[in-house]
């Protein structure tokens, strides 16, 4: 055992004086008066000898002290250690196992249950990745309208209600390479046919006065089927093909699937969403396209088909697309059963310009073709069916886009070849309401040479089978007319209500008939 930590410090400091008195001792005397200096140095010298000795015997029993506490300690701190070597085996062994025991130590539980809880969210967060990109949306569309001036006996005239659910979901999928790839898939659901029905059986060109009414379940209007509207897969290939993608400024998108014609030709930001704008078939579409039935869908609106379109955005704020389409069209052709045999082609050619100090516009021209087009009359008459169109909106301030449609019949035998629809959306932020949106258009059908010759006919109702009755003809003349207005009120972000005004004029081009006036109210929840 070691020594206490003072004592060798001492025996240091008390050398020194040890050898100066030892050589005051071996030095001779030399005077009397020296003796007793060199007597007083022995008695000192003898104390600090006894003390020293005195110092030894009390290290040394230090020593024994020291060695007996450590023989004694000795046992118990094996025994502590054991103990905490034994504790670390079970710590390692319980680790080892995947499964949490009650016999195993807390630190063991403890490290167990952080472990999973970090799994948990490392789980958490994949699931979080693999639904990043996922786009999800619904709305339910309701609409009041109520008719004046409709001819006396028209069925299903007056007031009418109707509602309308659309749900809507975007999954990407993993790319392949540079290749973006998604699905999109839309299901519809509704009751009520609003007013269309009665302004159609009077003759009019089509157009529907409330382009939300939707019934997939045809004549029952007890029953509410949801129907898979859209289902459709597109690739987004950079160009060029194989080169770098974060400088490429070329795409090729490929789409096919069932769809809206509507979401890739003849766009327009002012007037393309009945739930929000314009309530007008009119409005929302080409006419000739959708209220003159050029496209050819099914019963329910969509039809299957393949487009293929080519975007270069070389000038960033200033893109052009050129885009081609094959759709499967007419009382088959829709519904997946001849669907090509006679498709329905469309082309178009679309540009963004920025005019007014920068303000974006876009605007479209397309052509479409179908080699068995119905004529109208009757459902058995086809012929070779084509035409053109343009679609633009223009920004021209702040809070003002204004738009405008216009459709040209080529071939095919129609009611109205020509189709002239223009209007405005104005912000509410003038009026310091910058969620609100006031909207008013004017639309004019053109009656072809072949209708006017072969004289129009209406009906005022339809018996219990559906057939129409009560019929009367007369000389087309000239072009139907209508004209809305709407205000778009918001009261949420999700919540908005639009009061509607619509004035229909010359019903089917009929000089004679009287104007309809359409007072309706549209709420919308959008999520």
């Amino acid at each position: 055992m070691k020594a206490p930590a003072h004592l060798p410090q001492l025996r240091q400091k008390l050398r020194p004086l040890a050898l100066a008195c030892a050589a005051a001792l071996a030095l001779p005397a030399v005077s009397a008066t020296a003796a007793p200096a060199k007597d007083e140095t022995l008695r000192l010298l003898e104390k600090m000898n006894a003390r020293l000795e005195q110092l030894e015997k009390r290290n040394a029993e230090l020593e024994r002290q020291i060695k007996a506490n450590a023989q004694a300690a000795a046992p118990a701190l094996e025994k502590r250690v054991k103990t905490l070597e034994e504790s670390q085996a079970r710590v390692e062994d319980g680790l080892n196992s995947a499964n949490v025991s009650e016999n195993e130590p807390e630190l063991t539980y403890r490290l167990k249950a952080i472990e999973m809880d970090a799994l948990s969210m490392k789980k958490a967060a994949k699931k979080v990745d693999a639904l990043d990109g996922i786009k999800a949306g619904m709305s339910l569309t309701t609409v009041a309208q109520h008719a004046s001036g409709l001819r006396s006996g028209t069925q299903d005239a007056g007031s009418q209600l109707n509602y309308r659910a659309d749900v809507t979901v975007e999954l990407p999928l993993d790319p392949i390479a540079d290749i973006d790839q998604r699905v999109f898939a839309h299901v519809r659901i509704g009751q009520g046919q609003g007013l269309n029905a009665p302004l159609t059986n009077q003759g009019a060109f089509g157009s529907a006065p409330n382009a939300v009414a939707f019934r997939a379940s045809g004549a029952s209007p007890d029953d509410s089927v949801a129907i898979l509207g859209q289902a459709w897969y597109q690739a987004s290939i950079p160009l060029p093909f194989g080169g770098f993608k974060p400088r490429s400024r070329e795409k090729l998108e490929i789409t096919f699937g069932k769809m809206d014609l509507f979401g890739f030709f003849d766009q327009n930001v002012a007037a393309g969403d009945e739930a929000r704008q314009f309530l007008n078939s009119v409005f929302v579409h080409n006419p000739l396209l959708d209220a003159g039935g050029q496209i050819g869908v099914d019963a329910n609106g969509f039809q299957p088909g393949f487009v293929a379109s080519y975007l270069n955005e070389f000038n960033k704020p200033e893109p052009w697309r050129l885009s081609f389409g094959v759709f499967g069209s007419g009382p088959k052709g829709s519904n997946y059963q001849r669907s090509l045999t006679s498709p329905l082609l469309m082309a178009q050619a679309e540009k963004t310009i920025r005019l007014f100090d920068g303000l974006a516009g876009n605007y479209r021209v397309y052509a479409w073709h179908r080699s068995k087009g119905i004529d109208f009359g009757a459902a058995e008459n086809v012929s070779k069916h084509s035409g053109w169109g343009f679609s633009a909106d223009q920004r021209v301030g702040d809070g003002i886009t204004l738009f405008t449609r216009y459709g040209q019949q080529i071939s095919g035998a129609v009611r109205f070849d020509r189709a002239l629809t223009v209007g405005s959306e104005l912000n509410g932020s003038y009026w310091s309401r910058g969620g609100d949106s006031l909207g008013v258009a004017y639309a004019s059908l053109h009656a072809s040479d072949e209708y006017r010759s072969a004289g129009g006919e209406g009906c005022l109702a339809t018996d219990s089978n559906g057939d129409p009755i009560n019929c009367f003809t007369y000389n087309p003349q000239g072009a139907e007319r209508i004209a809305e207005l709407y205000y778009r009120y918001r009261i949420t972000k999700q919540f908005e209500l639009s009061p509607n005004l619509q004035y229909m004029a010359k019903l089917g081009a009929n000089p004679d008939a009287s104007a309809v006036k359409i007072f309706g109210l549209r709420a919308q929840l959008a999520f």
